[in-house]
């Protein structure tokens, strides 16, 4: 999956190109309009790896949540990271609960939300 840099904590998806029907015998136009899709897409992801080498000292911000807000941790899939506001303990790798005032850093085991 490749992403556009859109500010300095956000990335948004880039979308492969659709590709111009080939033609059944050599067309130069073809050729051109062909490399010239080929040409921005990678363009785009120059950009990206140029933006983020550029940012290295830049650590991006996790998504902040409340515990009743936080996605599907089994949608968000394993490894998935977020930030609740929320949490009731800080207990690594404990189950997130909500209704307390810690902040605390969480990540999804495919099932549930742990802290860590």
């Amino acid at each position: 999956m490749s992403y556009i840099v859109t500010s300095e904590y956000e990335l948004n998806r880039v979308v492969s190109p659709r590709l111009p029907t080939a033609t059944l015998e050599y067309d130069p136009n073809y050729i051109n309009q062909l490399n010239n899709v080929l040409r921005l897409y990678f363009n785009r992801l120059d950009n990206i790896l140029g933006q983020l080498s550029a940012a290295s000292e830049i650590i991006p911000a996790l998504a902040v949540y409340t515990v009743a807000t936080l996605p599907s941790a089994a949608t968000s899939g394993t490894g998935a990271r977020a930030f609740v506001s929320d949490a009731n303990a800080t207990t690594f790798a404990s189950t997130v609960a909500g209704g307390g005032a810690n902040k605390v850093p969480v990540y999804s085991d495919g099932t549930n939300w742990k802290i860590g």
